[in-house]
């Protein structure tokens, strides 16, 4: 898939995203917009165009470097506890800082979130059974028990649905005011492509890494930072986008390889193309209601994961 295919898929869909809604606005419309138009057009379509881009390009991005310093292609945020250690970190920002701004709240996700990531790296460490499927399945054991302790403490402070808001990946909520928190992520995209080379270093193990005089733990430390920042800014932004960081990945590396410099772009890329045609399809499959892209991405992924244990069991 050459990438010039995905950046006519990225903006073909892109101005399908932004003339696709219950108010109808065509590209005719754009010659003469009337005021309520534009309101639509600058408050909402726009703000969900860019939130969807950014969200895509970067949950994808930070799921290849986990499945790189892992080494593992099964190995996501969803499926490694930073997802789940986030939530937990949101309920902790709730009970004890009640009055909390969101990048407050965010920076206490994030420390939830890098500490259950480092938790996660040092059950890595001691499992002695390094199967592929066998690690993602310690991930979602170790995601269940802090969900569970999560969803412990949300009833007993009457916050389940508070929190339960926080599970399902929406895009209809996002407006301009609301969404500003996602540009974070860029920054930290850049470093991840600026540390690209040293990632795919790190990933072929610590005693290769230290034999070519790369300073492994601090790599591996930058791009657990890195996931742990993402991660907790599109949650509380977004929600949770399941399976995403998972199959975009794997589905790149298939027809390119293993080098992240040379996979990043075309993982970028990928991302934001599958996570605006998921949009769309969630905006027109039951309009004008909409399915969330917590629900389409998580339906179509779990498809495409079935695939790719299948098609690795078939090529093992």
């Amino acid at each position: 898939m050459k990438k010039r295919y995905l950046w006519l898929a990225l903006i073909a869909l892109s101005i399908t995203s932004v003339f696709v809604g219950v108010k109808n606005i065509t590209p005719l419309d754009l010659f003469s917009l009337t005021e309520a138009q534009q309101h639509i057009l600058l408050v909402s379509r726009l703000p969900r165009l860019i939130s969807i881009i950014i969200a895509g390009v970067s949950m994808s991005i930070i799921g290849l470097i986990m499945q790189q310093l892992t080494r593992n292609k099964f190995v996501s945020p969803t499926t490694a506890g930073t997802m789940d250690s986030a939530r937990l970190g949101i309920l902790v920002a709730m009970l004890l800082f009640t009055s909390a701004s969101p990048l407050e709240k965010m920076l206490v996700a994030f420390v939830f979130a890098l500490a259950g990531t480092f938790i996660f790296m040092r059950i890595l460490d001691k499992v002695k059974y390094k199967d592929a499927i066998f690690i993602p399945l310690v991930g979602l054991m170790f995601g269940s028990i802090i969900g569970s302790v999560t969803t412990f403490f949300a009833y007993k402070h009457d916050l389940i649905q508070n929190i339960s808001s926080w599970l399902q990946g929406d895009f209809s909520m996002v407006l301009k005011g609301r969404y500003e928190m996602l540009y974070i992520s860029i920054p930290l995209v850049i470093i991840a492509y600026l540390y690209a080379n040293r990632f795919t270093i790190a990933g072929m193990g610590e005693e290769f890494s230290t034999n070519l005089g790369l300073k492994y733990k601090q790599v591996v430390n930058i791009g657990l930072i890195l996931v742990a920042a993402v991660t907790s800014v599109v949650l509380l932004t977004i929600g949770s986008i399941p399976f995403l960081g998972l199959i975009i990945p794997n589905i790149v590396t298939i027809y390119m390889g293993d080098n992240l410099k040379k996979v990043l772009p075309h993982t970028a890329l990928l991302g934001a193309v599958f996570v605006l045609a998921c949009d769309i399809l969630g905006r027109v499959i039951i309009y004008p209601y909409e399915i969330p892209i917590g629900l389409t991405v998580g339906v179509i992924g779990s498809g495409i994961f079935v695939y790719l244990l299948v098609r690795r069991r078939a090529f093992a």
